[in-house]
């Protein structure tokens, strides 16, 4: 089997298209998304419409829960707080809908997909480091489980000759086979943060047990002009340009 794996997508549709083109060439069979599929960026409703055409098993962001009103936007940074005040005003019944019906974890035979965390998938927490991956990689009952939330490509490991340890990697290609348990968070599509604005995927051939981080240009300018003509805040589209 063969699935691509999409991070935070935040309503980037130029990144979307770019990404989902990569995709198809890969011949995937599924394609999964590890939430946030809305916030910051200025295509919401065409980035949601984009994923239920094609049938994306997506779990639920921190963003997408706030645009639907679960959790309290409050703690967001101003940027954050006024694109998901403008979502809300531009999302529909049906698109609310959705998003509110998103689980939080997805379980496959071979992968496991949430946000934050695996084990604590509901407090939207961020694993910045081996010690915030452990209880996640102890919740693990899959080879690897996907995970967004940072916009940083990471992989958090555990070695078959040393399950013990929890170690990490930057290398864009992971080897299955050598490892016990594999958290992988495979970047943003829509909003890299390692100083890096190509859009962000995964690819993982469950056959072959090999994880793939890929790079992809994109308009970014085209994204940028969206999200100033729809008068949200201008850094929003500045920090495309950078990657961070």
């Amino acid at each position: 089997m063969r699935y691509g794996i999409l991070g935070d997508v935040h309503s980037n549709l130029s990144a979307l298209r770019a990404v989902l083109e990569c995709l198809e060439r890969d011949v995937v069979d599924v394609v999964l998304s590890v939430g946030d599929i809305v916030g910051y960026g200025a295509a919401p409703e065409e980035c949601i419409g984009v994923l239920r055409e094609l049938e994306v098993a997506a779990v639920k962001g921190n963003h997408d829960a706030a645009c639907v009103g679960e959790i309290d936007a409050s703690y967001f940074n101003p940027m954050a707080r006024a694109a998901v005040d403008w979502t809300r005003g531009r999302l529909g019944r049906a698109d609310l809908e959705w998003l509110r019906a998103l689980p939080m974890v997805l379980h496959f035979s071979d992968c496991s997909v949430a946000h934050g965390t695996l084990s604590s998938p509901e407090k939207y927490e961020y694993i910045q480091s081996v010690e915030d991956a452990d209880p996640s990689l102890d919740a693990m009952h899959t080879p690897v489980c996907f995970v967004g939330h940072t916009h940083v490509p990471v992989a958090m490991l555990r070695m078959t000759s040393d399950p013990s340890r929890t170690a990490y990697t930057l290398e864009p290609q992971l080897d299955l086979d050598e490892l016990s348990r594999a958290l992988v968070n495979v970047g943003s599509v829509g909003q890299p943060r390692d100083e890096d604005p190509r859009a962000a995927y995964g690819l993982y051939d469950s056959d072959l047990a090999k994880v793939w981080v890929r790079r992809v240009e994109y308009d970014i300018a085209a994204e940028a002009h969206r999200i100033r003509k729809a008068g949200l805040p201008g850094m929003l589209a500045d920090r495309l340009f950078f990657g961070v």
